[in-house]
């Protein structure tokens, strides 16, 4: 027996209802339907006095508390093995609690067995959400930093081996910028717009904007490559790239990025390839994680619940570009 069309118009309006005020919970959005990024309030980061961190024992180090599936956390791993700073900052793993909606810290550390915890212990105000990356130092406990754009720039300059790269040099700071400019708003933020986005209209706006900004970084790349300042390494690459090796398991899937497939940027995806295969940085690609927090945790995008298959990012980056 066929279900009646009034019944069928029915329960998509409420659906539809339900999943706009679903949305709101998730991320809010202005008036036309595009996603607006919630402002948080971080903490301005601070970079101790080498002295305070000379011959501290290796559980007394700076900690950074990171969650494998948040890129902007990834962005600070990615700082730590591309400057081998492992042996100056510790790291603890927070895990993802999506039915309590918080990051677990599986063992304690500091006694917390949370990050809001965590962040209470360490006498954060308490307008401030519990988010990952936090570098904390445990003998003052205090929360040096917690925002990733500033945590970079922080790692960058810390401490460690004297054959550290410095991955922000003074001659590339303009060009730095700019590409900070161009890919937060509309690729780092940008994949978030298109996935979060309320109607037609605004998804289509972002995902115009996002594939507008693949193409000149693709350019960009082809004329002064290999990297997206010229010749060296910088920032610009750390920040952009754990948006793109998610890219085929969760924002084209998830998010809706899949009005172009990345093979169809060359230059990009050997950009992408040639950073995957920089020492330490395979390790801190985890795309079995990646697709059990985004599809688990996201149930407005995903109802059912059902985490598909990850990908084996060693295969999928050391292929070359294959046309279907």
């Amino acid at each position: 027996m066929s279900i009646p069309p009034a019944v069928v118009m029915a329960a998509r309006a409420f659906w539809n209802w339900e999943w706009q005020r679903l949305m709101g919970g998730l991320g809010p959005a202005d008036e036309a339907g595009n996603y607006r990024r919630p402002k948080s309030d971080h903490l301005k980061a601070v970079l101790p006095q080498p002295s305070e961190l000379i011959d501290r024992n290796p559980s007394d180090r700076p900690h950074l508390i990171l969650g494998r599936s948040c890129p902007w956390a990834h962005r600070t791993w990615l700082m730590l093995q591309l400057r081998g700073l492992k042996e100056h900052v510790g790291v603890t793993m927070a895990r993802a609690d999506h039915r309590a909606g918080r990051w677990r810290l599986d063992p304690p550390w500091l006694e917390c067995d949370t990050l809001l915890a965590l962040y209470r212990h360490c006498q954060a105000p308490p307008s401030h959400r519990a988010t990952v990356p936090v570098l904390i130092d445990p003998i003052n406990l205090k929360i040096l930093g917690n925002e990733s754009a500033q945590l970079v720039e922080l790692l960058n300059s810390w401490p460690g081996h004297p054959e550290a790269p410095n991955l922000a040099p003074k001659d590339q700071q303009s060009a730095i910028e700019r590409w900070q400019s161009l890919l937060q708003a509309n690729v780092n933020d940008g994949v978030y717009r298109c996935g979060f986005a309320r109607n037609q209209g605004a998804y289509d706006k972002a995902s115009s904007a996002l594939f507008n900004a693949l193409r000149e970084v693709n350019e960009s790349l082809k004329r002064q490559g290999p990297w997206l300042c010229g010749s060296q390494l910088t920032l610009a690459d750390v920040r952009l790239f754990p948006t793109l090796i998610r890219w085929e398991t969760v924002y084209a899937p998830l998010f809706g990025c899949s009005g172009h497939q990345l093979w169809e940027f060359p230059e990009l995806w050997n950009w992408r390839q040639r950073f995957f295969a920089l020492p330490g940085v395979a390790e801190t690609c985890d795309a079995e994680a990646w697709t059990k927090d985004y599809f688990g945790a996201l149930f407005p995008l995903n109802p059912g619940g059902i985490v598909p298959a990850a990908p084996n990012l060693c295969r999928l980056i050391q292929s070359p570009i294959a046309h279907p």
